[in-house]
């Protein structure tokens, strides 16, 4: 039984690259399709954001001497690109998407509308809103941020390479403890980096709760929706 009606669902290009070192992992892909799909036979209404730090980032580029737009909008590009295939990767296993761009390049994709992106999730497809926010010196966090409040998503699911927010980076940090739940203010008050800061204030003023959880175990996107409690709540 879904706990959650709408969803927008982040997913980080780099988690695309799975065993590679740079581009898409088809294995991973398909992993996510199928977890995708699951949740979709539920009758959870899904808009996903993908990030494309696998392909380009707007912000690494800037600091090898690309002009900060010119890098930023490319880094647009690289999330349509994995639009596209997790697109195609859903198709592959019998589920039905949309491709919407926030910058105009049909026959890519169709220009994003909020209502477009409702009406399309009402008619059982699952939604992908890619380019960002088709603005430069914006993340894809404040996309994923943005777009989940204008879809009048429940939650905001954060699928990443670890299963939560801990106190510091575990990868780096083998005392770093993991929180159940925590505020936007705790956030803020211990500097904890889950999002860039202009996603984290607009989740918060308009009180859109995230769970961050490890995507990349399979399984555990249904095990989200169902409500257990793995992963960190972020609330206000």
């Amino acid at each position: 039984m879904a706990k959650y009606k709408r969803i927008l669902l982040k997913l980080s290009g780099e988690s695309l690259m799975g065993e590679k070192q740079y581009g898409i992992d088809e294995k991973r892909l398909a992993e996510y399709a199928t977890q995708i799909k699951e949740i979709h036979a539920l009758g959870v209404e899904i808009g996903i954001v993908i990030g494309g730090g696998n392909i380009f980032r707007g912000l690494s580029g800037a600091n090898k001497g690309f002009d900060r737009v010119k890098g930023d909008q490319m880094g647009m590009l690289a999330t349509v690109i994995n639009s596209l295939a997790l697109s195609s990767a859903l198709g592959s296993i019998g589920a039905k998407s949309r491709v919407l761009t926030a910058v105009r390049m049909e026959p890519i994709g169709e220009f994003y509308s909020k209502w477009k992106a409702i009406e399309c999730m009402e008619k059982n497809e699952i939604v992908i809103l890619s380019a960002g926010t088709g603005n430069p010196f914006f993340t894809t966090d404040t996309g994923s941020s943005l777009r989940g409040i204008e879809i009048e998503a429940d939650v905001m699911l954060k699928g990443t390479r670890v299963d939560g927010i801990y106190t510091a980076d575990p990868e780096k940090d083998k005392t770093a403890t993991k929180y159940a739940e925590i505020t936007y203010d705790e956030i803020y008050n211990r500097g904890l980096k889950v999002m860039d800061l202009t996603a984290t204030t607009m989740c918060k003023e308009n009180n859109l709760p995230i769970i961050v959880f490890d995507m990349d175990t399979p399984g555990n996107l249904k095990k989200v929706i169902e409500g257990e409690a793995i992963g960190t709540l972020v609330h206000n």
